[in-house]
Protein backbone atom coordinates (compact mmCIF):
# COMPACT_ATOMS: atom_id res chain seq x y z
CA UNK A 1 0.00 0.00 0.00
CA UNK A 2 0.97 3.59 -0.59
CA UNK A 3 2.54 5.47 2.30
CA UNK A 4 0.24 7.24 4.06
CA UNK A 5 0.68 11.29 4.99
CA UNK A 6 -2.62 12.00 6.84
CA UNK A 7 -3.16 9.33 9.83
CA UNK A 8 -6.79 9.68 10.10
CA UNK A 9 -7.63 9.39 6.53
CA UNK A 10 -5.30 6.53 6.48
CA UNK A 11 -7.08 4.77 9.13
CA UNK A 12 -10.34 5.41 7.67
CA UNK A 13 -9.33 4.07 4.61
CA UNK A 14 -8.16 1.20 6.16
CA UNK A 15 -11.31 0.46 8.42
CA UNK A 16 -8.97 1.23 11.51
CA UNK A 17 -10.87 1.49 14.88
CA UNK A 18 -7.93 1.20 16.79
CA UNK A 19 -4.30 2.20 16.98
CA UNK A 20 -0.34 0.53 18.19
CA UNK A 21 1.26 4.03 18.38
CA UNK A 22 4.87 2.09 19.10
CA UNK A 23 8.32 2.87 19.68
CA UNK A 24 10.76 0.26 21.44
CA UNK A 25 13.66 0.76 23.55
CA UNK A 26 17.26 0.20 23.53
CA UNK A 27 17.00 -3.11 24.46
CA UNK A 28 14.31 -3.56 21.33
CA UNK A 29 11.31 -4.12 23.49
CA UNK A 30 8.42 -2.73 21.78
CA UNK A 31 6.01 -0.28 23.79
CA UNK A 32 2.65 1.11 22.66
CA UNK A 33 -0.49 2.46 23.92
CA UNK A 34 -3.74 1.60 22.63
CA UNK A 35 -5.23 4.95 20.51
CA UNK A 36 -8.77 4.94 19.21
CA UNK A 37 -9.36 6.37 15.89
CA UNK A 38 -11.75 8.77 17.86
CA UNK A 39 -8.54 10.56 19.17
CA UNK A 40 -6.03 10.38 16.13
CA UNK A 41 -6.11 14.05 15.99
CA UNK A 42 -4.65 14.34 19.28
CA UNK A 43 -2.39 11.59 19.15
CA UNK A 44 -1.26 13.59 15.90
CA UNK A 45 -1.07 17.35 17.64
CA UNK A 46 0.27 16.25 20.99
CA UNK A 47 0.98 12.57 20.65
CA UNK A 48 0.70 9.84 23.64
CA UNK A 49 2.73 10.26 27.08
CA UNK A 50 4.83 7.44 28.73
CA UNK A 51 6.32 7.14 32.04
CA UNK A 52 9.56 6.53 31.02
CA UNK A 53 11.86 4.96 33.43
CA UNK A 54 8.70 2.38 33.20
CA UNK A 55 9.01 1.79 29.70
CA UNK A 56 12.70 -0.24 30.25
CA UNK A 57 15.92 0.97 28.90
CA UNK A 58 15.77 4.43 27.28
CA UNK A 59 17.36 7.01 29.63
CA UNK A 60 14.96 7.96 31.74
CA UNK A 61 14.56 7.89 35.73
CA UNK A 62 11.24 7.95 37.48
CA UNK A 63 11.70 12.01 38.31
CA UNK A 64 12.07 12.88 34.63
CA UNK A 65 9.26 13.78 32.27
CA UNK A 66 6.69 12.21 29.62
CA UNK A 67 8.21 10.45 26.76
CA UNK A 68 5.65 12.24 24.37
CA UNK A 69 4.92 9.38 21.46
CA UNK A 70 4.83 11.65 18.62
CA UNK A 71 3.94 9.36 14.96
CA UNK A 72 5.06 9.14 12.07
CA UNK A 73 2.31 8.90 9.41
CA UNK A 74 4.37 7.40 6.60
CA UNK A 75 4.83 4.49 8.90
CA UNK A 76 1.21 3.47 9.45
CA UNK A 77 0.30 -0.34 9.12
CA UNK A 78 -3.41 -1.59 9.44
CA UNK A 79 -2.98 -5.32 10.58
CA UNK A 80 -6.30 -6.63 10.83
CA UNK A 81 -4.49 -10.12 9.86
CA UNK A 82 -3.81 -9.93 13.97
CA UNK A 83 -7.23 -8.28 15.10
CA UNK A 84 -10.06 -6.82 12.75
CA UNK A 85 -9.25 -3.07 12.71
CA UNK A 86 -5.88 -2.68 14.46
CA UNK A 87 -3.14 -1.03 13.18
CA UNK A 88 -0.03 0.12 14.36
CA UNK A 89 2.24 3.82 14.02
CA UNK A 90 6.06 3.70 14.48
CA UNK A 91 6.67 6.92 16.97
CA UNK A 92 9.75 8.97 17.78
CA UNK A 93 9.77 9.55 21.64
CA UNK A 94 9.68 13.67 22.52
CA UNK A 95 10.50 14.98 25.77
CA UNK A 96 9.69 18.95 26.49
CA UNK A 97 9.07 19.28 22.40
CA UNK A 98 12.28 17.65 21.54
CA UNK A 99 13.29 14.07 20.32
CA UNK A 100 14.29 12.03 22.94
CA UNK A 101 17.93 11.24 22.03
CA UNK A 102 18.04 7.40 23.87
CA UNK A 103 14.76 6.37 21.41
CA UNK A 104 16.46 4.06 18.90
CA UNK A 105 14.73 5.57 16.30
CA UNK A 106 15.42 9.03 16.93
CA UNK A 107 19.26 8.04 16.71
CA UNK A 108 18.93 5.94 13.35
CA UNK A 109 17.18 9.26 11.74
CA UNK A 110 20.13 11.57 12.88
CA UNK A 111 22.48 8.70 11.30
CA UNK A 112 20.72 9.07 8.42
CA UNK A 113 21.06 12.97 8.27
CA UNK A 114 24.29 12.53 8.73
CA UNK A 115 24.30 10.56 5.64
CA UNK A 116 22.47 13.08 3.55
CA UNK A 117 24.69 15.72 4.54
CA UNK A 118 27.31 13.76 2.20
CA UNK A 119 24.31 13.31 -0.06
CA UNK A 120 24.32 9.92 0.59
CA UNK A 121 20.92 8.00 1.01
CA UNK A 122 21.18 4.25 2.85
CA UNK A 123 19.33 1.43 1.62
CA UNK A 124 18.95 -1.98 3.58
CA UNK A 125 17.71 -5.62 3.55
CA UNK A 126 17.22 -7.42 6.60
CA UNK A 127 17.16 -11.07 6.80
CA UNK A 128 14.95 -11.89 9.86
CA UNK A 129 15.89 -15.69 11.27
CA UNK A 130 13.78 -16.86 14.11
CA UNK A 131 12.69 -20.24 16.02
CA UNK A 132 8.87 -21.34 16.25
CA UNK A 133 8.89 -23.09 19.45
CA UNK A 134 6.17 -24.42 22.07
CA UNK A 135 6.49 -24.92 26.02
CA UNK A 136 6.37 -28.63 27.54
CA UNK A 137 4.34 -29.32 30.69
CA UNK A 138 7.83 -29.79 32.84
CA UNK A 139 8.42 -26.04 30.96
CA UNK A 140 11.24 -27.25 28.79
CA UNK A 141 11.34 -25.75 25.15
CA UNK A 142 10.94 -27.93 22.24
CA UNK A 143 10.21 -28.03 18.35
CA UNK A 144 7.08 -26.49 17.67
CA UNK A 145 7.04 -28.99 14.96
CA UNK A 146 7.47 -32.56 16.38
CA UNK A 147 8.41 -33.92 13.29
CA UNK A 148 11.44 -31.37 12.74
CA UNK A 149 14.46 -33.32 13.84
CA UNK A 150 16.19 -34.14 10.96
CA UNK A 151 19.98 -33.51 11.09
CA UNK A 152 20.40 -31.30 8.59
CA UNK A 153 16.80 -29.51 8.10
CA UNK A 154 17.65 -26.37 5.98
CA UNK A 155 15.65 -25.63 3.10
CA UNK A 156 13.19 -29.51 3.47
CA UNK A 157 10.15 -29.34 1.59
CA UNK A 158 8.62 -31.37 4.24
CA UNK A 159 9.13 -29.01 6.94
CA UNK A 160 8.16 -26.27 4.84
CA UNK A 161 4.92 -27.80 4.04
CA UNK A 162 3.89 -28.98 8.06
CA UNK A 163 4.31 -25.35 9.20
CA UNK A 164 2.63 -24.03 5.84
CA UNK A 165 -0.37 -22.39 7.35
CA UNK A 166 1.65 -20.06 9.67
CA UNK A 167 4.38 -19.18 6.68
CA UNK A 168 1.57 -18.70 4.38
CA UNK A 169 -0.18 -16.10 6.86
CA UNK A 170 3.03 -14.28 7.77
CA UNK A 171 3.47 -14.06 3.89
CA UNK A 172 -0.04 -12.92 2.87
CA UNK A 173 0.21 -10.53 5.61
CA UNK A 174 3.61 -8.93 4.31
CA UNK A 175 2.46 -8.93 0.69
CA UNK A 176 -1.31 -6.95 1.85
CA UNK A 177 1.18 -4.39 3.01
CA UNK A 178 3.56 -3.96 -0.34
CA UNK A 179 6.61 -5.26 1.38
CA UNK A 180 7.11 -7.62 -1.25
CA UNK A 181 7.55 -11.52 0.96
CA UNK A 182 9.49 -13.44 -1.93
CA UNK A 183 10.93 -16.54 0.17
CA UNK A 184 10.07 -18.31 2.97
CA UNK A 185 12.17 -21.22 4.29
CA UNK A 186 13.19 -23.67 6.54
CA UNK A 187 16.65 -22.57 8.21
CA UNK A 188 19.17 -24.64 9.41
CA UNK A 189 17.97 -25.21 12.87
CA UNK A 190 15.58 -27.61 13.72
CA UNK A 191 12.56 -25.18 13.96
CA UNK A 192 14.25 -22.42 12.72
CA UNK A 193 12.27 -20.14 9.60
CA UNK A 194 13.27 -17.39 7.70
CA UNK A 195 10.99 -15.15 5.35
CA UNK A 196 12.61 -12.52 3.32
CA UNK A 197 10.73 -8.97 2.20
CA UNK A 198 12.31 -6.54 -0.48
CA UNK A 199 14.79 -3.82 1.18
CA UNK A 200 13.64 -0.16 1.05
CA UNK A 201 15.21 2.85 2.45
CA UNK A 202 17.27 2.28 5.89
CA UNK A 203 14.16 3.74 7.84
CA UNK A 204 11.35 1.97 6.56
CA UNK A 205 13.02 -1.51 6.35
CA UNK A 206 13.88 -0.73 10.28
CA UNK A 207 10.46 -0.08 11.13
CA UNK A 208 9.59 -3.64 9.18
CA UNK A 209 11.41 -5.53 10.92
CA UNK A 210 9.97 -4.07 14.37
CA UNK A 211 6.38 -4.53 12.89
CA UNK A 212 7.62 -8.53 11.45
CA UNK A 213 8.61 -9.23 14.76
CA UNK A 214 5.51 -8.19 16.30
CA UNK A 215 2.98 -9.75 13.85
CA UNK A 216 5.53 -13.59 14.08
CA UNK A 217 5.08 -13.08 17.65
CA UNK A 218 1.38 -12.57 18.11
CA UNK A 219 0.35 -15.08 15.20
CA UNK A 220 2.72 -17.43 16.35
CA UNK A 221 1.06 -17.05 19.80
CA UNK A 222 -2.30 -17.62 17.81
CA UNK A 223 -1.21 -21.04 16.75
CA UNK A 224 -0.01 -22.02 20.08
CA UNK A 225 3.45 -21.69 19.31
CA UNK A 226 6.35 -19.12 20.50
CA UNK A 227 8.45 -17.25 17.67
CA UNK A 228 12.15 -16.17 19.09
CA UNK A 229 14.72 -13.87 17.56
CA UNK A 230 17.17 -14.82 20.77
CA UNK A 231 20.37 -15.62 18.80
CA UNK A 232 21.29 -19.18 20.12
CA UNK A 233 18.30 -20.49 21.71
CA UNK A 234 19.81 -24.44 21.88
CA UNK A 235 23.53 -24.92 21.71
CA UNK A 236 23.60 -27.63 19.62
CA UNK A 237 21.94 -26.15 16.65
CA UNK A 238 22.57 -22.54 14.51
CA UNK A 239 22.08 -19.42 15.78
CA UNK A 240 19.51 -16.59 14.38
CA UNK A 241 21.33 -13.92 12.49
CA UNK A 242 19.85 -10.44 11.65
CA UNK A 243 21.81 -9.88 8.47
CA UNK A 244 21.91 -6.51 6.91
CA UNK A 245 22.54 -6.02 3.40
CA UNK A 246 23.09 -3.09 2.64
CA UNK A 247 23.58 0.09 -0.36
CA UNK A 248 24.00 3.55 -0.90
CA UNK A 249 22.69 6.09 -3.29
CA UNK A 250 23.84 9.53 -4.24
CA UNK A 251 22.32 12.60 -5.13
CA UNK A 252 20.65 11.78 -8.02
CA UNK A 253 19.73 8.34 -6.92
CA UNK A 254 22.34 6.89 -8.77
CA UNK A 255 24.05 3.87 -7.03
CA UNK A 256 27.38 4.29 -5.96
CA UNK A 257 28.59 0.95 -5.30
CA UNK A 258 29.10 -0.70 -8.37
CA UNK A 259 32.13 -0.62 -10.65
CA UNK A 260 33.07 -2.73 -13.47
CA UNK A 261 36.30 -1.72 -13.38
CA UNK A 262 37.33 -3.16 -9.84
CA UNK A 263 40.91 -4.67 -10.34
CA UNK A 264 40.17 -6.78 -6.86
CA UNK A 265 37.04 -8.64 -8.82
CA UNK A 266 33.80 -7.80 -6.92
CA UNK A 267 32.42 -4.94 -8.88
CA UNK A 268 32.79 -2.70 -6.47
CA UNK A 269 33.85 0.80 -6.69
CA UNK A 270 36.66 2.33 -4.39
CA UNK A 271 33.68 4.16 -2.12
CA UNK A 272 32.25 0.65 -1.42
CA UNK A 273 35.71 -0.61 -0.32
CA UNK A 274 36.17 2.15 1.95
CA UNK A 275 33.03 1.32 3.52
CA UNK A 276 33.62 -2.11 3.94
CA UNK A 277 37.18 -0.61 5.36
CA UNK A 278 35.22 1.33 7.96
CA UNK A 279 33.20 -1.77 8.93
CA UNK A 280 35.91 -3.85 9.62
CA UNK A 281 38.04 -1.61 11.21
CA UNK A 282 35.29 -0.75 13.86
CA UNK A 283 33.77 -4.26 13.69
CA UNK A 284 34.65 -5.37 17.56
CA UNK A 285 32.76 -2.34 18.89
CA UNK A 286 29.78 -2.29 16.52
CA UNK A 287 29.43 -6.10 17.66
CA UNK A 288 28.31 -4.50 21.06
CA UNK A 289 25.33 -2.92 19.17
CA UNK A 290 24.50 -5.90 16.83
CA UNK A 291 24.98 -8.38 19.00
CA UNK A 292 23.80 -7.05 21.76
CA UNK A 293 22.96 -10.07 24.37
CA UNK A 294 25.13 -12.50 26.26
CA UNK A 295 23.51 -15.04 24.07
CA UNK A 296 24.26 -13.79 21.13
CA UNK A 297 28.20 -14.61 21.94
CA UNK A 298 26.88 -18.45 22.10
CA UNK A 299 26.15 -18.27 18.12
CA UNK A 300 29.33 -16.37 17.01
CA UNK A 301 31.14 -18.33 19.46
CA UNK A 302 30.01 -21.44 18.16
CA UNK A 303 32.51 -23.86 16.40
CA UNK A 304 30.07 -26.26 14.74
CA UNK A 305 26.45 -27.78 15.35
CA UNK A 306 24.31 -30.42 14.60
CA UNK A 307 23.89 -29.46 10.67
CA UNK A 308 27.68 -29.40 10.57
CA UNK A 309 28.13 -25.74 10.33
CA UNK A 310 27.49 -22.49 12.45
CA UNK A 311 27.09 -20.25 9.51
CA UNK A 312 28.34 -17.30 12.13
CA UNK A 313 31.21 -15.29 11.75
CA UNK A 314 34.17 -15.68 14.02
CA UNK A 315 36.90 -12.91 12.44
CA UNK A 316 36.21 -9.99 10.63
CA UNK A 317 36.90 -10.95 6.94
CA UNK A 318 35.48 -9.73 3.65
CA UNK A 319 34.96 -11.87 0.38
CA UNK A 320 33.32 -12.45 -2.42
CA UNK A 321 29.84 -15.00 -2.41
CA UNK A 322 31.17 -16.33 0.71
CA UNK A 323 28.77 -16.62 3.86
CA UNK A 324 31.79 -17.44 6.21
CA UNK A 325 32.83 -14.00 6.35
CA UNK A 326 31.69 -10.83 8.34
CA UNK A 327 31.08 -8.98 5.59
CA UNK A 328 29.77 -10.91 1.99
CA UNK A 329 29.93 -9.04 -1.38
CA UNK A 330 26.78 -11.43 -3.07
CA UNK A 331 27.03 -8.95 -5.69
CA UNK A 332 27.99 -5.21 -6.81
CA UNK A 333 25.01 -4.14 -6.05
CA UNK A 334 25.44 -4.55 -2.23
CA UNK A 335 27.28 -5.60 0.58
CA UNK A 336 26.07 -8.22 3.40
CA UNK A 337 26.95 -7.89 7.25
CA UNK A 338 26.48 -10.90 8.65
CA UNK A 339 27.84 -9.84 12.45
CA UNK A 340 23.93 -9.19 13.81
CA UNK A 341 22.04 -11.88 15.37
CA UNK A 342 17.99 -11.84 16.09
CA UNK A 343 18.12 -9.83 19.11
CA UNK A 344 19.36 -6.76 17.63
CA UNK A 345 17.87 -3.38 17.54
CA UNK A 346 17.67 -2.92 13.86
CA UNK A 347 17.55 0.95 14.42
CA UNK A 348 20.35 0.73 16.43
CA UNK A 349 22.54 -1.81 14.22
CA UNK A 350 21.91 -0.08 11.25
CA UNK A 351 22.70 3.22 12.44
CA UNK A 352 26.07 1.97 13.97
CA UNK A 353 26.64 0.04 10.61
CA UNK A 354 26.17 3.25 8.50
CA UNK A 355 28.34 5.00 11.15
CA UNK A 356 31.45 2.72 10.95
CA UNK A 357 30.97 2.46 7.19
CA UNK A 358 30.86 6.42 6.52
CA UNK A 359 33.94 6.61 8.33
CA UNK A 360 35.69 4.48 6.29
CA UNK A 361 34.52 6.90 3.31
CA UNK A 362 35.68 9.86 5.21
CA UNK A 363 39.35 8.38 6.29
CA UNK A 364 39.56 6.60 2.90
CA UNK A 365 39.99 3.45 4.85
CA UNK A 366 41.49 0.40 2.88
CA UNK A 367 40.16 -3.09 3.72
CA UNK A 368 42.58 -4.92 1.92
CA UNK A 369 42.56 -7.94 -0.30
CA UNK A 370 39.62 -9.85 0.16
CA UNK A 371 40.70 -12.91 2.60
CA UNK A 372 39.89 -16.05 3.83
CA UNK A 373 37.81 -16.09 7.13
CA UNK A 374 40.69 -18.12 8.55
CA UNK A 375 42.78 -15.07 7.90
CA UNK A 376 43.79 -12.97 11.51
CA UNK A 377 44.64 -9.73 9.63
CA UNK A 378 42.68 -8.33 12.13
CA UNK A 379 41.52 -9.13 16.00
CA UNK A 380 38.92 -11.82 16.42
CA UNK A 381 35.79 -10.70 17.17
CA UNK A 382 34.55 -10.49 20.82
CA UNK A 383 34.34 -13.12 22.64
CA UNK A 384 31.36 -12.35 24.74
CA UNK A 385 29.15 -8.99 25.76
CA UNK A 386 32.15 -7.63 28.11
CA UNK A 387 34.35 -7.98 25.27
CA UNK A 388 32.36 -6.05 23.06
CA UNK A 389 31.44 -3.57 25.32
CA UNK A 390 34.60 -2.24 26.19
CA UNK A 391 34.99 -2.25 22.70
CA UNK A 392 32.66 -0.23 22.21
CA UNK A 393 33.96 2.27 25.02
CA UNK A 394 37.08 2.56 23.14
CA UNK A 395 35.93 3.60 19.48
CA UNK A 396 34.51 6.67 19.09
CA UNK A 397 33.44 6.20 15.82
CA UNK A 398 30.63 3.77 16.94
CA UNK A 399 30.06 5.20 20.54
CA UNK A 400 29.36 8.84 17.96
CA UNK A 401 26.97 7.07 16.10
CA UNK A 402 24.44 5.81 19.21
CA UNK A 403 25.05 9.63 20.52
CA UNK A 404 23.85 10.87 16.40
CA UNK A 405 21.19 12.89 18.85
CA UNK A 406 22.49 13.19 22.11
CA UNK A 407 25.18 12.96 24.54
CA UNK A 408 25.54 10.33 26.51
CA UNK A 409 23.62 7.38 24.92
CA UNK A 410 26.82 5.54 24.03
CA UNK A 411 27.80 5.22 28.26
CA UNK A 412 24.11 4.95 28.81
CA UNK A 413 24.16 1.47 26.46
CA UNK A 414 27.50 0.23 27.48
CA UNK A 415 26.55 0.34 31.57
CA UNK A 416 23.43 -1.12 30.52
CA UNK A 417 24.94 -3.93 28.78
CA UNK A 418 27.50 -4.53 30.89
CA UNK A 419 25.44 -5.07 33.81
CA UNK A 420 23.23 -7.38 31.69
CA UNK A 421 26.85 -9.21 31.71
CA UNK A 422 27.56 -9.34 34.83
CA UNK A 423 23.63 -10.42 35.90
CA UNK A 424 24.29 -13.39 33.93
CA UNK A 425 27.89 -13.81 35.44
CA UNK A 426 26.31 -14.14 39.21
CA UNK A 427 23.99 -16.92 38.19
CA UNK A 428 24.97 -20.42 39.26
CA UNK A 429 23.91 -22.50 35.76
CA UNK A 430 23.18 -26.14 35.57
CA UNK A 431 26.93 -26.36 33.36
CA UNK A 432 28.46 -25.35 36.65
CA UNK A 433 26.46 -27.71 39.01
CA UNK A 434 27.19 -30.67 36.61
CA UNK A 435 31.08 -29.90 36.23
CA UNK A 436 32.11 -28.83 39.84
CA UNK A 437 29.81 -30.25 42.38
CA UNK A 438 32.03 -34.05 42.72
CA UNK A 439 34.64 -32.69 40.66
CA UNK A 440 37.19 -32.32 43.91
Amino acid sequence: MAAPTDLAQAAKDSNTRFILALFVDLRGKPCAKLVPVEAVDMLVDEGVGFAGYAVGAIGQEPKDPDLMAMPDAASFTPIPFIKEGLGIVHCDPHVEGKPWPFAPRVILKSMLTRAADSDLTAYVGAEVEYFLLRREADGTLATADPGDHADQPCYDARGVTRMFDHLAGISTAMNSLGWGNYANDHEDGNGQFEQNFTYSDALTTADRVITLRYLLTMLAEQRGMIATFMGKPFSDRTGSGMHLHLSLRGKDGEAVFPDGDDPRGLGLSPLAYNFVGGILEHSCALQAVVAPTVNAYKRTGAVSTTSGASWAPRTPTYGGNDRTHYVRIPDDQRIELRGPDGSANPYLAIAAALGAGLDGIKRNIDPGEPAAPTEQRLQPLPLTLLHAVEALEADDVVSSALDGAGEGVATYFANLKREEFFTWHREVTPWEIDRYLQAF
